[in-house]
């Protein structure tokens, strides 16, 4: 009888298990569905109110044909500026990111205090978004590039840092372990068997963040943290829509070129 049983419940054991997975996709979707079906609601998002905003928006573009280029001089020097800020944001960002980074990796953190703590400053940092930041150092250090520098620097400090963490967590153990048994103090082994693992990712990544940066830098003058997005602003305050395409013209060339030389430079290093 036991042995018949066994026979009755094989062809059914696999039905239900089936049952139960589709059962569970089913729910999952219906979970995804009603949520997003709330946050349509919340954003209140309508297609009628689209389509009314397709003529306003057709006469914008049009406002905004053909580009401005008697501005062009004028740009150069906010266009300089938004590369400087770039560049110094990241730079910076990558100073404080080595201690961070290496405080923040459990692997060879110090102290459970201080993995934490490393731990909560990369978070702190990377929620909080540039133009807030911005806005802090434009109240602390005045208008100009400077409070834009350093708002890059602290929000980019949270992602390089974090990252860095997990490439230093996720390391070949074995040179470390060769060194450790040769009596090689914790620097000598960072700096031989750590540093050579993720020094290509952790400039790959660096790269990558310059990039994002530069991207960032061209709307922090929308707070007075200089560069390009200042003029941006402006001309989209005072209306001045042909001015406006010539800007956007300006910063899509400038991010393109950014893109090809980073990419350019991960390639040799990769």
């Amino acid at each position: 009888m036991l042995k018949n049983g066994n026979m009755i419940l094989r062809p059914v054991l696999p039905w239900f298990k089936d049952s139960r997975t589709v059962l569970r996709q089913l729910t999952l979707a219906a979970v995804l569905v009603a949520l997003y079906a709330w946050s349509a609601v919340g954003t209140h998002l309508s297609v009628s109110e689209l389509v009314r905003g397709i003529p306003g928006l057709v006469d914008i573009v049009a406002r905004m044909m053909p580009p401005n280029l008697a501005i062009l001089p004028k740009l150069i020097g906010p266009t300089v500026e938004t590369l400087q800020i770039s560049i110094w944001g990241t730079t910076l960002a990558i100073v404080f990111t080595i201690p961070f980074g290496l405080a923040a990796a459990r692997n060879i953190s110090p102290h459970p205090l201080v993995y934490g703590a490393a731990r909560f400053v990369l978070n702190a940092t990377r929620s909080i978004s540039e133009i807030i930041f911005a806005l802090v150092f434009v109240a602390a250090v005045g208008l100009g590039p400077f409070p834009g520098v350093l708002a890059l620097a602290f929000h980019s400090v949270g992602m390089l840092g974090k990252f860095l963490a997990e490439a230093i967590e996720n390391i070949d153990a074995g040179p470390v372990e060769a060194l450790v048994a040769t009596g090689a103090s914790k620097w000598q082994v960072i700096m031989y068997a750590i540093v050579p693992q993720i020094l290509p990712e952790f400039v790959t990544l660096c790269l990558y963040r310059w990039e994002l940066n530069f991207r960032s830098a061209t709307i922090l003058g929308i707070v007075g943290a200089g560069g390009i997005g200042f003029e941006l602003v402006t001309s989209i305050r005072l209306f001045q829509y042909q001015d406006m395409t010539t800007i956007l013209i300006v910063i899509l060339v400038l991010v393109t070129v950014v893109d090809y030389i980073s990419s350019a430079i991960r390639a040799k290093i990769i």
